[in-house]
């Protein structure tokens, strides 16, 4: 997703119509908003995944909180494993979800700065990979990490800029996409353990 801290908006580039579908007049009013009452600035969103069999899973999606408004909405993520890891192949696994989300949080960014800065896109496509060592994940090696040792993306872009200004957006783009910064800095995670009884919660 977008941060609405990108701080282009600050350059007093603000177009009444569209670039690259983004309504720009009205981004740079949510930018003022919530520099007037920092409150607004505060998302906070939730996910909860059930076990459906095997290595599926689903994901629902009920609502998100921006500015301390709750937002209902529902959306549902399937992720499975391939055959060769115990799945049936019948959605993309986790690995590949989480450079999704990468891919899509980078996009957003790119396509919001670009119509920012009156940049119009005609292409733009990210490719990511990712490899991993089994023998983390499988504790066959406790010296092997049980994730991703690199992240690799590649941005391909087109727009009617200088290469310059499409250099500037990238570095821009990196230095503020949340999912970026999740990715390549660590945070804290912490996680705790409920365990049922014949449906009951211990």
């Amino acid at each position: 997703m977008f941060s609405p801290s990108l701080g282009l908006a600050a350059t007093g580039e603000v177009r009444a119509d569209r670039t690259n579908g983004i309504n720009v007049a009205g981004f740079n009013r949510l930018v003022e908003r919530i520099r007037s009452d920092t409150a607004r600035a505060k998302l906070c969103f939730k996910v909860n995944t059930r076990w459906t069999g095997q290595t599926r899973s689903e994901t629902v999606i009920d609502h998100y909180e921006i500015g301390g408004e709750k937002i209902d909405r529902r959306f549902k993520i399937v992720a499975d494993e391939p055959r060769a890891l115990m799945g049936q192949d019948s959605a993309p696994n986790p690995q590949e979800l989480l450079m999704s989300a990468l891919n899509s949080c980078i996009l957003i960014g790119w396509v919001t700065s670009a119509a920012l800065k009156g940049v119009t896109l005609e292409t733009l496509f990210i490719e990511t990979d990712a490899e991993l060592d089994m023998r983390g994940f499988m504790g066959i090696d406790e010296r092997v990490k049980p994730g991703c040792q690199s992240i690799h993306l590649t941005v391909t872009v087109a727009g009617d800029a200088p290469d310059e200004v499409l250099y500037a957006i990238h570095e821009g783009v990196l230095a503020r996409s949340p999912n970026y910064f999740d990715l390549s800095t660590p945070i804290a995670v912490s996680g705790r353990l409920e365990i049922l009884r014949h449906g009951i919660m211990l």
